[in-house]
Formats: C-alpha cells, sequence, structure tokens
C-alpha cells in the first residue's frame, strides 16, 4: 500500500472515531431534564413563580389562571398533543394545538418558538435550559397510544414486572403503597385519573426532586411501573 493510500486511509480512520465519538454522546439527561422543564420550568431554573396569567392563555377558560398557565404541559398536555389529545375537554381545554409535528424538528426552530412574542421566555431560561427543553421536544416524543389506552386510561404494562420495578425503585419515596409523602396524593388516583401525567414524570422524574428518571430504560419500563401503579390505593 502506498504512503498516499496509507494516509488517506488514517484520516478516513480518524473521522469515522470522532464521528462515533460525536454520535455517542449521551442526550437521555438533557431530554429527561427536558421533560421537567416542560413540566414547570421555573420549579427546575429556580426562577420566581410567575403571579400572573400568561398573555397566551386563552380567554375562553376561565378555570386556570396565575402559574399554572406559563407551564408548557398546560397548553399542549402530557401527551404533547393540545387540542387533539387528553385536554380536547375538561379544565385545560385551551384549544392550542399539540407538539407532536415538532419530533424529529431542529432546535433552533424549537427555541426560536420558545423566545417569540407568543411564549415570551426570551432571557427567562438559560441556553442550556432550552437545549434541554428543545431536546425533550424533538428527540424525547414517544407513542404515548402504544402504552396507554386513550379510552379507558389503562397502561398496557405487565403489572408483575411493574411491581418488582415499583418495589426496588420508587418504594423508598413512595412506600410500597405509593401513600407517600403525606403532602401529595396517592399514587394510584393520580395514576388512574391522569396516567398521561404519570408516565411523563416516571421517565423524566419530578421537578425540584430527587426522583429518579427512568428515560434511559425502556419504554416499556414506565409502562409496567405505571400500570402496577394504577393498581395501589386511590386514596
Amino acid at each position: 500500500m502506498s504512503i498516499k493510500n496509507i494516509l488517506t486511509l488514517s484520516a478516513s480512520l480518524i473521522i469515522m472515531t470522532i464521528t462515533s465519538s460525536v454520535a455517542a454522546v449521551e442526550i437521555d439527561s438533557s431530554i429527561a431534564r427536558g421533560g421537567k422543564l416542560y413540566d414547570k420550568w421555573y420549579k427546575v431554573t429556580g426562577a420566581e413563580k410567575p403571579a400572573d396569567t400568561h398573555p397566551a392563555w386563552p380567554a375562553s377558560n376561565t378555570q386556570k389562571k396565575g402559574d399554572v398557565t406559563h407551564r408548557c404541559k398546560s397548553c399542549h398536555g402530557w401527551d404533547l398533543m393540545g387540542k387533539d389529545g387528553a385536554y380536547s375537554s375538561g379544565s385545560y381545554q385551551t384549544g392550542i394545538k399539540g407538539l407532536t409535528a415538532m419530533k424529529g424538528a431542529s432546535n433552533d426552530q424549537v427555541i426560536k418558538t420558545m423566545q417569540d412574542s407568543t411564549h415570551g421566555y426570551k432571557g427567562k431560561m438559560s441556553a442550556q435550559d432550552l437545549t434541554d427543553l428543545a431536546n425533550f421536544v424533538t428527540k424525547g416524543q414517544f407513542d404515548i397510544d402504544a402504552v396507554i389506552d386513550r379510552n379507558s386510561k389503562k397502561a398496557k404494562g405487565d403489572i408483575a414486572q411493574g411491581e418488582r420495578y415499583f418495589n426496588t425503585v420508587c418504594a423508598g419515596c413512595h412506600d410500597k403503597t405509593g401513600t407517600k409523602p403525606k403532602d401529595m396524593p396517592a399514587l394510584g388516583g393520580l395514576a388512574t385519573k391522569n396516567p398521561w401525567e404519570i408516565i411523563q414524570k416516571i421517565m423524566n422524574g419530578q421537578p425540584d426532586e430527587q426522583m429518579p428518571s427512568m428515560r434511559a430504560f425502556d419504554l416499556q419500563v414506565s409502562a409496567d411501573i405505571l400500570a402496577y401503579i394504577q393498581t395501589l390505593p386511590q386514596k
């Protein structure tokens, strides 16, 4: 082999190594943090809780006001389907579209939207916050109907497997009954009423709490945990 060919091959190997290294960068933690920002960004960032109602909150919805209207999930839903999903009716009905069309979009597009005059988050989040939230929207979405039946609200998971996961990962804080901490409602009731919220919290964690994220594991693990939680005491 000629020196020219050797040099060409060496250069190709270096490029392949660099490309492989870049592709292997861990992103699940960023997506999970983005999920918590989507839930309650001001809790995650330590910002002051908004006192006003978000300017973009529709006047047609008088059931919600104040800081809750500043949460991404309040407009776009826990299932990220907005007016076409679980928030097509009820106290969070806004008529605002979801974010499913943004799956696979560029982060720049999402960040630009978050900083526009409608959303108004320019200067309220750091560059890392915006990146994490964009990663959640563009790379962290999953087929939520594949793990939760929309009509019955039942999780499509293995209850027995979910019990193993819950009792070894979750029960330390929530007790095996799912009734702790005492300052929150029983998990069984929450998971039965709004399973889309609970699957997101299982996947991403709870804002400003030491709750582990199951994002790095197979989605079915979270579905199994949710299925088991739905069998726990409702109150």
